[in-house]
This record gives structure tokens, sequence and C-alpha cells, in this order.
């Protein structure tokens, strides 16, 4: 179990933060931790407000490129905060549900075959590993950016001159560029990125984890059900039946928690993101520096990737609660008591009502939600040119 979440609880140790606790995790809340993560919160926040501030003043003077700019780092710290909030709040129901999680875990090495255990597990680490390594490279590309164009183009080309410059536009009340609070001001706001991505990384990959571990429940049990040999015998058929519902229901619970839990951080994710996706589109087409662009570009691909992998997991989950239904059909079931077919009955009928990874009530998540925002965020990036250009 620890495999399969160790990414997730990496970024969030890194935050000071505990996630979740078990029977076989208890807490171990210190004042260390409590200090590392209000204090990178109450950082974060600061740089949030400077931000806004600073977009405000851009939409007065009416420099509608510095606005844009601005709104994406705006977008990225408020998807951080909302993610980690919402974690906090909900860490008893998270803790539940993992303990649930771990309750249905297999056991033992024939159960880990049965489960396939090695392969949900590789697939989930695989993908979690180039994710939190996309973004880490995001947000230190971001962070070191001055610096690095500071050492490469004044001091080693010598080719312009660059001068002291902060990794994110924010508006800042003295003058700061010629005196020892540069460099304060610089470690803040690199603390502040790493906080924010750390917030995003973390409950990105712990959906990871949990969806990946849904999908292995359902294809078990959607197996188990297709390669059952029945006895013919209503007794024992019917305890056999029992057991594949109960489980059945488990799965669904734990599918409902997860929604409860991260319905309204994914709503919010989606929404950001779309613009997100707009605002750093917009700024790749108006003329910036080839160096910006790499810049942005990188951008780009990580906001895309974490909706990309948020709707891969979603339409998973949904093809594998609807395969159960398909299992129970392809079983053997012709020569079964009636009873037992008209309990069959009712396992698919249940099996094809689709069970989605929700971003609240409004969305179900699956592929072609990818293909919804994009197109959202299509129109707005040609209303931000039509408005540029005028």
């Amino acid at each position: 179990m620890d495999k399969f979440m160790k990414y997730a609880n990496f970024f969030f140790t890194s935050l000071g933060f505990e996630a979740y606790s078990t029977e076989s995790r208890p807490p171990t809340d210190s004042l260390r931790n409590k200090l590392v993560f209000w204090g990178s919160l109450a950082n974060l926040g600061i740089a949030g407000l400077g931000e806004f501030i600073y977009f405000y003043l851009a939409i007065a003077e009416g420099n509608l490129l510095e606005a844009v700019t601005v709104m994406s780092y705006i977008g990225f710290i408020t998807v951080g905060l909302t993610k980690i909030f919402f974690i906090k709040w909900k860490k008893p129901a998270l803790s539940a549900l993992v303990q649930e999680l771990e309750d249905l875990f297999p056991r033992g090495k024939v159960q880990e075959a049965k489960f396939k255990l090695e392969e949900y597990l590789g697939s989930c680490s695989r993908i979690s590993f180039n994710y939190g390594l996309l973004y880490f490279i995001l947000i230190w590309t971001f962070n070191l950016y001055p610096i690095m164009e500071l050492i490469v183009f004044e001091k080693w080309l010598m080719v312009r001159e660059v001068g002291k410059m902060l990794p994110y536009l924010l508006y800042i009340p003295w003058k700061w560029d010629d005196n020892w609070t540069y460099y304060m001001l610089l470690v803040a706001l690199n603390i502040a990125g790493y906080t924010s991505a750390s917030a995003q990384i973390s409950t990105d990959l712990l959906l990871c984890s949990v969806a990946t571990q849904v999908v292995m429940h359902f294809d078990y049990l959607a197996r188990s059900m297709e390669n059952h040999n029945l006895s013919g015998d209503w007794p024992e058929d019917s305890r056999f039946i029992c057991e594949v519902v109960r489980y059945h229901e488990r799965i669904l619970r734990l599918s409902d928690v997860v929604n409860n839990i991260l319905g309204i951080p994914l709503l919010l994710n989606f929404m950001v993101s779309s613009f997100v996706i707009c605002f750093v589109g917009f700024q790749m087409t108006v003329g910036v520096s080839p160096d910006m662009i790499t810049k942005l570009f990188l951008y780009l691909v990580s906001s895309m990737s974490q909706v990309y992998m948020i709707c891969h997991y979603g339409q998973m989950v949904a093809d594998a609660s609807t395969g159960l239904s398909v299992a129970v059909y392809n079983q053997n079931w012709s020569h079964a008591d009636a009873r037992y077919q008209r309990a069959l009955i009712l396992i698919i009928a249940r099996a094809q009502k689709t069970t989605y990874l929700k971003a609240t009530i409004f969305l179900d998540i699956t592929r072609s939600t990818m293909t919804d925002l994009l197109q959202i965020s299509y129109k707005f990036f040609a209303l931000l040119r039509t408005m540029y250009v005028q």
C-alpha cells in the first residue's frame, strides 16, 4: 500500500503535511511540520496577494499582456491552495478511505497474483514518477529562470544587460532591486512556487494511486465473475453471488468517497486550467523571446498533462465499472439455478450504470472532458487575440 502512495506522500511530507493516517500509519504531527506547513501557505498567500494587486494595476494601465501573464500565475496558486486546503479539511474522510483500501488490499503472493498487483503498481509508479518529474522541472525552470538569464546572457555571453529579476510578476511596495531584500524575495518566491506545485502534484498523485486501486478491484471482481465455475447448487452459488454483491458495493462506496473528497478541487482545477492554457497560449503568440517561449511551452505541456492524467484515470474507472457487466454476461450461467440467473440480471443492471470520477455533480470526468476543455480554452484564446489586436 505504501508503494502506491509513496510519491504522493513524498510531496505531502515536503510541505510538512500528513494527508491521512491509518492503523498502519499513525499520525505523526509535530511542531516542526506545522510551522513548515502554515509558514509555506502564508508565504504562498502573500505572493498571491501581490500578484492580484499587480493584475489590478496592469488592467488599470491597459497592459493586457502583463495582466494575462499574472493571471496564469494567480490560477496556478489558486489551484494549489484549494487542493491542499480541501485535503486538510477532508483528512478524516481520506483516512477512512485509505483504511478501507488497506482492508481490501491483497495479501500474500497468491492474492497479489490474482489481483495482478505488480502490473497495477508498476503502471501507477511510472505515471507518478514521470508526472512528478515533469512538474518538478517546470517549477524550477520558472524559479531559476532569472538567475540563469543573468548568468548566461549577462555574465557569460555578455550579449545584454539583464539585471536583477524575480521569477514572477507581483506588486512590491518598495524598491527591491538594489538592496538585500532582492535575495529575500527571490528565496520567498522560490518557496512559494514550490509550495503551489507540490500541493498540486501531491493531490494529483493521490488521485492517481486511489483510482488505480479502484480500477484494480473492479477488474479483479470482473475476472472472478467471468472465470467462476458454477456448481448448479443454489445454496453454494448464492453464497458466491452474495460475496460478489458485497464486494461490488464496497468498491462503489470507495468511488463515492473519492468524489466527495476531490470533487470541488477537481472542478476548480478544470475551470482554472482552461484559462491557464488559454493565457499561456496567448503569451506564446504575441512575439515573446525564444527563451521565454521555451519556458511557456513547458508550462503549457505541464498544465495539459495534469488535465489529461486526471481524465485518463476517470476513463479507466468508467471502463472498469462497466466492464463488470460484460464479465457477468460471459459467465457460464446457462445451467445455473433460475434464482441465480435473476440475481445476475440485477448485477448487470447496476454495473451498466457507469461509475465516474466526478468534478462535483457538474462534470463526469472521462477523456472526452479533455476535448471539451481544449475547446473552451481555444474560444477564450480567440477572444483574447481579438482584444489584443484591436
